[in-house]
This record gives C-alpha cells, structure tokens and sequence, in this order.
C-alpha cells in the first residue's frame, strides 16, 4: 500500500510547442498546457482520474516511483488521496464490505459510497474508517 498518492509527472513539449504531462506510474493517460505551470495544473486533475480509474476497476494503485528534476511531484485533491488509502487499506485488510460496515457500525451502502471515488465522503467517516482499518492520516503542508 503507498504511503502516499503524489505520482511524479513527465513533461515533454509536443510539435505544437505545448507541454504534455504524462505518469508513467500509471502507464496511460496525458494532459497538456500552453504553460508548464498550466500542464501541471492539468496534470492534478488527471491523477484525479487516472486514481479514480484504478478504484473503479478494482486494481491496486501503483507505488509511486522518484521524483527528481525532471519528473516534478503532482498531488492530487485531498479528497481522492483519501479515498485511494481508504480503499487500499480496505483491500490489504481482505474483509468484505458487509463485514467492515458490521465493524464500522454503518450500513454497508455506506462504506460502497466510501469506496466509490465519485461520491463525495467526509473526511471525518474516512480517518474514522482508516482509524478502524489500523491506518491513520497525517497531513503535511508545504510551499
């Protein structure tokens, strides 16, 4: 399981002369800008989707692999980085969903909604989740 869901990106320039953002972590999906900045703002909200694709199709995600200068870190939104450790804690634990929502004290509908990348969970009923999971969320801020 990733202790974390910042992928590095690769930026190339295109003929067009703009810069295109890839994650070879992930093996598919690209975005581009007219800037590097604009690429990589791009890029944020195709790991959004390429995490949330990898939920849906019920695979692992990737570890991710180094960082450097030339493969600067993305992070995604904070509400999908959650969803990825919560569903890959729930998959390293091998309990069904009926069995953590019996031990979650919730309806199993609920802890589907958690695991579903498109719908929207509180962060409180995902640490609590994780907490129950033997996990928990640390949050750093940087510049």
């Amino acid at each position: 399981m990733p202790d974390t869901y910042s992928y590095p990106a690769e930026l190339e320039r295109d003929e067009d002369g703009r810069h295109v953002v890839t994650f070879p972590d992930f093996g598919w999906g690209a975005t581009d800008g007219a800037t590097r900045g604009e690429a990589l703002e791009e890029a944020s909200d195709l790991l959004r989707e390429l995490i949330a694709a990898t939920i849906r199709e019920g695979e692992a995600l990737p570890r991710p692999s180094r960082a450097d200068e030339r493969r600067p870190l993305v992070v995604p939104p904070l509400q999908i980085a959650l969803k990825a450790a919560f569903y890959e804690a729930w998959r390293e634990a091998g309990i069904s969903q009926r069995r953590l929502a019996r031990d979650l004290g919730i309806a199993e509908s609920e802890v589907r909604r958690m695991l579903n990348p498109d719908h929207g969970t509180k962060a409180a009923a995902i640490d609590r989740a994780l907490r129950r999971l033997g996990k928990r969320v640390t949050v750093s801020v940087a510049a």
